[in-house]
């Protein structure tokens, strides 16, 4: 009776370790951001081997030293004790793996020959397990633990699980890194399709833009500023609805033809508009896109804005004095509703030093909070940076959205001349 309760009390082990592991290849294989992926891979490694310390050791190009090391456990006086020492590099016993990718379990790590001992402050060690992860058939790194919670040796069963993690682990450090790839790729792409801003003298302006973070999430946002031919100063901010490579296609084709009629049509922002509508109405894609089209006039002592716009945020403006409010105005239908709709102007004066920001709703929208509540936040954040130069202030505006950060943003700052 006693074996058969032992048998059954290991088949029992046995099937929770699986599901452990199979937990665990879900939380790993879960992430997509590589530098959290390396560290999930290690803490869960501990919690399957009951382990109190991990580390992961990433190999250079030439496959014969580590170039990251990626610990887990220290507490705070460990950390601390280490402070300025140089993290291994795979000498000693953790070289084993280097040189022979092969599962390492020691009982007693000061024992073994190749051990070369600890650095000063370094918790002592005793116990050593080892595998190596691969990725497409390369050694990718070395996923290292030691000490058992219990103070026992690593067994084989622990070396099972470990080695069955690390198959997992190289997958999903593949899928982390073709994630990194397609999202530089997109936002390559994206800023590509974006202009650089012309000289804009006497004015100066920034931009700021920032991709989704999603995989693949190419963009519809977009800015745009020119000289027009009768000295006013053109800016345009709009977004095609959309996260993929058509919506950033067709983003590319509405800014070309808004650039053109802009510069073409002496008339009103609200006419540019009206054409514009009709023109991508008569498309064979007829996306539903908000956009914003401003004139910047002298106006004398001040500065006179015209604008129209066509379902998009009214623009932001910063005082001299360090005051800001937002441009209110009806903001009409978006592009591709109905062109027949009328689109009104609106005109402000500003005075000499003012800035005035145009953004996307990517700065401001979060699905937790209502839209004036980003609205609030951003108007916060521009009091607070307002005596910042433009390119330090997109910046910090970006850098502390009040959104969610799950959809591209464009920011687009025009600080006009003190005098």
């Amino acid at each position: 009776m006693d074996q058969i309760a032992g048998q059954l009390r290991a088949l029992a082990l046995t099937k929770d370790r699986l599901q452990s592991l199979l937990d665990a290849v879900l939380a790993i294989t879960g992430e997509l951001e590589l530098d959290e992926v390396l560290r999930r891979i290690v803490t869960t490694a501990m919690n399957l081997c009951d382990a109190r310390y991990g580390a992961l050791g990433v190999l250079d190009e030439e496959g014969d030293h580590l170039e990251e090391f990626i610990t887990v456990g220290l507490n705070e006086e460990e950390y601390q004790a280490l402070a300025g020492i140089d993290f291994p590099h795979g000498e000693g016993v953790l070289g084993l793996l280097i040189q022979n990718p092969e599962p390492l379990r020691l009982d007693d790590i000061a024992g073994h020959p190749a051990s070369v001992g600890y650095p000063p402050g370094h918790p002592h060690m005793r116990t050593l397990l080892g595998v190596a992860i691969s990725v497409r058939g390369e050694i990718y790194g070395d996923l290292y633990l030691s000490e058992r919670l219990d103070g026992r040796p690593f067994d084989h069963a622990d070396q099972e699980v470990l080695v069955a993690l690390a198959s997992a682990a190289g997958m999903a450090i593949e899928s982390a890194r073709l994630f990194e790839q397609v999202r530089d790729s997109a936002e390559t792409f994206q800023r590509l399709l974006l202009p650089a801003l012309p000289d804009l003298s006497p004015h100066t302006a920034a931009t700021v833009y920032r991709p989704a973070v999603e995989p693949n999430h190419l963009g519809g946002d977009w800015y745009d500023a020119m000289r027009l031919p009768d000295g006013a100063l053109g800016i345009v901010i709009g977004d095609v609805y959309g996260h993929d490579l058509p919506a950033a296609a067709t983003m590319s084709q509405i800014r070309n033809m808004l650039r053109a009629l802009f510069y073409d049509r002496r008339t009103p922002p609200s006419d540019v508009l009206r054409q514009l509508d009709v023109t991508v109405e008569a498309g064979t894609v007829q996306p539903v896109t908000t956009v914003l089209v401003a004139r910047v006039e002298d106006a004398g002592r001040e500065w006179a804005l015209h604008w129209s716009a066509a379902g998009h945020f009214p623009p932001l403006v910063i005082m001299p004095g360090g005051h800001a409010e937002y441009l209110l105005h009806e903001p009409g239908l978006p592009l591709g509703v109905d062109p027949s709709v009328p689109r009104p102007d609106h005109r402000r004066t500003l005075p000499p030093g003012a800035t005035v920001v145009f953004f996307t709703d990517g700065l401001v929208e979060h699905p937790a909070h209502a839209i004036d509540e980003g609205l609030d936040a951003l108007l916060e954040l521009a009091v607070t940076y307002a005596a910042l130069p433009v390119e330090d202030l997109v910046r910090a505006l970006a850098d502390h959205h009040p959104s969610d950060g799950r959809d591209d943003m464009a920011i687009l700052a025009l600080r006009l001349p003190e005098a």
